[in-house]
């Protein structure tokens, strides 16, 4: 009786074991099987993570600020700029003419709606992208460029624009949010 309860453990274990690992397996090699356009998207998430949280940190009152006033965006302006541009290159690597209308916004949680809706449309794109897919040439600023060149075009403009939102951060005596959480 105890040996069989104990080959029954066994065999039950060995199956949970082994159906773990098929589906890790399989989990990889989907991934495997996309790995530029997993690459992208994998990049376009963490500067998202980014770009989000630096437009919570800044208070209401600082997204007036501007570095020199009058000559460079306000910080304000930086994340509708952030937002309008990634609808527009999500929009071109969709097959979209989309224009956004964050410009237009003022106050902190207009912008940040807006941020957030911006980043809610490219999710579509980033996740429906395969790399049989990001191969298509589409058109961006009259030239032929592939989806993947479009959407790797709008995650070092997010990064750029984040490194000048970081700068405003500092400025105003907060720690952006890349680097909170360090010594």
């Amino acid at each position: 009786m105890y040996t069989s309860r104990f080959k029954r453990r066994t065999h039950v274990k060995r199956f949970c074991i082994l159906t773990l690992t098929a589906a890790f397996a399989f989990a990889g090699a989907l991934q495997a099987q996309n790995p530029f356009s997993t690459d992208a998207k994998n990049s376009y998430n963490g500067i998202k993570n980014s770009l989000t949280k630096a437009a919570d940190e800044m208070p209401e009152a600082d997204y007036a600020f501007s570095t020199v006033p009058g000559k460079v965006r306000t910080y304000g302006e930086i994340i509708a700029h952030v937002a309008d541009i990634q609808v527009m290159l999500c929009g071109i690597a969709k097959g979209e003419s989309k224009q956004g209308d964050a410009g237009t916004k003022k106050t902190k949680a207009e912008l940040v709606a807006a941020l957030k809706a911006s980043f809610d449309y490219c999710d579509a794109v980033y996740n429906g992208l395969t790399d049989a897919d990001a191969a298509t040439k589409v058109k961006m600023f009259g030239r032929d460029l592939t989806k993947l060149g479009v959407l790797n075009f709008n995650v070092a403009h997010d990064n750029e624009m984040y490194g000048t939102a970081v700068a405003y951060l500092r400025l105003k005596g907060l720690v952006p949010p890349s680097s909170q959480g360090r010594p």
